[in-house]
């Protein structure tokens, strides 16, 4: 179905007129600045989301909207914010925290290494780097003797702000193992019973900071671990490949890639050493 096609089909029901054109400049406009490729498909996804917004601000066409984008940051954030997607949850994809604590740590402390540093790019509203944090927790490495920081990083200031408060439905507990569930949260009390609380020590060695996965990155030495899962499916195979050679450059020897199950490196593979389930080693 093609961007027409799905505009005709939400015509009578729509609020403000929304033409081929107006989603075409979205198109180009989250490709140019986030790398984000948005398919004819997400037509009613961008429409409803943006809708949002013209009411927000009083704007009743999209032109004008469009004209407010451009000349205010703050509605040019909200307008970024508001089409990307943020799925996620704690110990998603376990297996690759599995390999964490019983493969990469205890290699860390054969090694006798003590600085340890981990990415979690695209870490939405924190339930990855904080589970990567309460998993170096309940293996002992969030201690004085050890200088681990985990830097986690979106593209979406909103999410942002809720990983950097650490606070959490207490039906989230269910996914985390009690190991992790004990070194890494604690469950509030009375009136806030019902919510989950990273504790300090695990929230220290974390920072959540905005970035752009295709503008410059902030790291300064090497990477012992990446964490980009699920994230790289929303951009184009050439985009993905500069990534992945990014990711490649900023590991140390030995670092580890994860990736998403529905995700691959393509052409990059021959500078990996695939582990299976998604993990990649660079030699």
């Amino acid at each position: 179905m093609d961007a027409i096609q799905a505009l005709s089909q939400i015509e009578e029901q729509r609020e403000f007129e929304f033409t081929a054109d107006d989603f075409t400049y979205i198109q180009e406009f989250m490709l140019r600045e986030t790398g984000i490729s948005l398919s004819e498909r997400k037509t009613s996804m961008v429409y409803g989301r943006l809708a949002r917004r013209l009411r927000r601000t009083g704007i009743t066409n999209f032109r004008d909207y469009f004209a407010r984008v451009n000349s205010d940051m703050d509605e040019r954030i909200a307008f970024v914010n508001s089409l990307t997607t943020n799925k996620t949850q704690f110990f998603r994809e376990k297996h690759h925290f599995d390999f964490l604590t019983n493969t990469m740590v205890p290699e860390w402390q054969n090694q006798k290494k003590r600085r340890i540093r981990i990415w979690s790019a695209g870490c939405s509203t924190g339930e990855e780097p904080y589970t990567i944090a309460s998993t170096l927790a309940a293996s002992g490495l969030l201690t004085p003797s050890y200088d681990c920081k985990i830097l986690a990083t979106d593209l979406d200031t909103q999410v942002l702000e809720v990983g950097r408060n650490g606070t959490y439905g207490i039906e989230a507990s269910k996914a985390i193992p009690a190991a992790m569930l004990h070194h890494g949260f604690i469950r509030g009390k009375g009136k806030k019973q019902e919510l989950l609380k990273v504790k300090p020590s695990v929230q220290q060695a974390i920072t959540f900071k905005q970035l752009n996965l295709t503008a410059a990155w902030p790291h300064k030495g090497p990477l012992d671990a990446i964490f980009c899962r699920n994230v790289m499916i929303y951009f184009e195979k050439d985009m993905q490949q500069q990534l992945i050679f990014r990711f490649w450059e900023k590991l140390g020897s030995g670092g580890i890639l994860f990736i998403g199950h529905s995700e691959s490196i393509g052409q990059m593979g021959s500078r990996f050493e695939n582990l299976g389930q998604t993990m990649f080693r660079k030699p």
